[in-house]
């Protein structure tokens, strides 16, 4: 089925700044590419909000039956501490600080980084290539750069240069920044820099003696520029010109900023047809930052070993949370909004369960088709998940009318409300329904059903004083009993 042929797609493009109608280059297909991380230190929770959205963009294209080729890269090599050709590499200055070779770091924190991806139920991208797996096509692609005539040698680095670009291109044409502007704001050479300008921005740089991670090159033995890096592996995978680029926001200047310009110089076209960044994530109102100590990680939010959260939170309310909120937004991370959010993602897993129960009728109170249509069309307006939560709770007030018997639903309905719900909520979603994975909650329910039945029956002994003991006890236990016509059913 190819339910994109019958979309209209909006997706906000940044480097026009508007919503514009999504056509793939290749029809049913899409090449997308987003920026993995740095594997120098444990993944935070802004980097999975980041993911997190992109996991979702890439589910729902596929459910719309395109066919997706996902890359995410992961950074092994190359990143310098500010971002800014000077300093150290991270991964480097990890391993020396704890005596251990390079791998060993970017080995730990890979591991960690796809095991917390694990815990939040994101699908796999269809390549994850490293930084130091593509030494050659990096060098190749800086000869090109050197060929044309935009980046120069000095002293065994190469240097990308952005005012020669600029001369016949748009230096901050993704950003909206200008040149000048740049210049002005940007402090002179302190003499000890290999650049002709401030701007430029390393594509080679010559190792130092005691740099530990180097590869030999035409110009020196060194290591590739970050900048680099996801221009060889996007367009190695994807092609020259590819369908989507996302990111976190903050890596919207300089690092694709320079990617446009690298790809631009070196193969004559810009290389993404739509540009797209998610919003960060802050903690309590401000900047989440391990050096204020207003940070909290995805395993101290998890297990509840904290001193910010009152409790500990699943991975499905988690992403539940961050799902109510536009990937363009800015989200803050609160106590108070992960607990609303639990209540509501037992209320939507309730009526999933509830489903099951319902009866057929010979007509349907509601218009089924008309509320799946407003579904997608949340989806299909840049992705808006929070209207389509909204049109979701509508289904679930819905639900438990039809379940204590003040609406009703057609056999056709409720096979195309099933559907919608479960591909809406797992499938692009990406949540996990607790109760039905968890062994634990099968014998749970199943104890519960025999104090239901012990119930009944003393009910219809007239022994009403048991009765209300077996509710009132359940109660106490966060189990909620609920009487209707049909039965007596449970929440939790």
């Amino acid at each position: 089925m190819q339910l994109y042929n019958q979309q209209n797609i909006k997706i906000y493009n940044t480097l026009s700044g508007e919503k514009e109608t999504f056509k793939s280059i290749t029809d049913g297909y899409v090449g997308m590419y987003v920026c993995g991380p740095t594997v120098y230190s444990n993944v935070h929770l802004g980097n999975v909000r980041t993911f997190m959205s992109f996991d979702m963009i890439f589910r729902y294209l596929q459910h719309l039956g395109f066919k997706v080729r996902y890359v995410r890269n992961i950074t092994d090599a190359g990143h310098l501490e500010n971002d800014a050709d000077v300093g150290e590499d991270k991964i480097t200055k990890k391993a020396r600080l704890e005596a251990i070779e390079p791998m060993e770091i970017v080995q730990r924190y890979t591991v960690d980084f796809h095991n917390v991806l694990n815990t939040f139920n994101f699908l796999p991208p269809s390549i994850e290539p490293t930084a130091t797996g593509h030494i050659i096509e990096q060098i190749e692609l800086i000869q090109s750069i050197i060929d044309n005539g935009f980046a120069y040698v000095v002293n065994g680095s190469v240097y990308f240069d952005v005012h020669k670009y600029n001369e016949s291109n748009e230096y901050g044409i993704l950003s909206k920044r200008k040149l000048e502007d740049l210049i002005h704001n940007t402090r002179a050479l302190d003499g000890q820099s290999d650049k002709k300008n401030p701007q430029d921005f390393a594509l080679w740089k010559k190792a130092e003696p005691a740099h530990i991670m180097r590869w030999p090159s035409p110009w020196s033995d060194g290591f590739p520029g970050w900048h680099l890096e996801c221009t060889a592996m996007s367009t190695k995978y994807l092609g020259d010109y590819f369908d989507i680029h996302g990111g976190g926001m903050d890596l919207k200047f300089p690092h694709h900023e320079c990617e446009i310009a690298q790809n631009q110089a070196a193969k004559g076209q810009t290389p993404v047809k739509y540009w797209m960044h998610a919003n960060m994530l802050e903690l309590n109102g401000a900047r989440m930052s391990k050096s204020t100590g207003n940070y909290i990680n995805p395993a101290e939010l998890l297990s509840g070993d904290n001193d910010i959260m009152s409790k500990a939170y699943s991975p499905s309310v988690i992403r539940f949370f961050m799902m109510q909120a536009s990937y363009r937004s800015v989200l803050d991370l609160t106590d108070a909004g992960l607990d609303s959010s639990e209540k509501g993602f037992k209320r939507l897993m309730d009526a999933v369960n509830l489903l099951e129960l319902l009866k057929e009728s010979t007509t349907s109170t509601q218009d089924i088709s008309k509320w799946k249509q407003f579904c997608y069309d949340a989806m299909n307006d840049d992705f808006n998940t929070p209207i389509l939560i909204a049109h979701l709770f509508e289904s679930v007030k819905f639900i438990n009318q039809i379940h204590d018997g003040s609406a009703t639903i057609t056999a056709t309905d409720l096979e195309m409300l099933k559907t919608t719900i479960h591909a809406f909520i797992f499938d692009v979603l990406g949540l996990k329904n607790s109760k039905k994975a968890d062994n634990s909650s099968d014998k749970l329910s199943g104890a519960v059903e025999l104090l239901i039945k012990l119930r009944q029956e003393a009910r219809a002994n007239k022994d009403f004083a048991l009765s209300d003991q077996i509710r009132d006890e359940l109660a106490e236990a966060g189990i909620q009993l609920n009487d209707s016509r049909e039965g007596t059913t449970f929440s939790y």
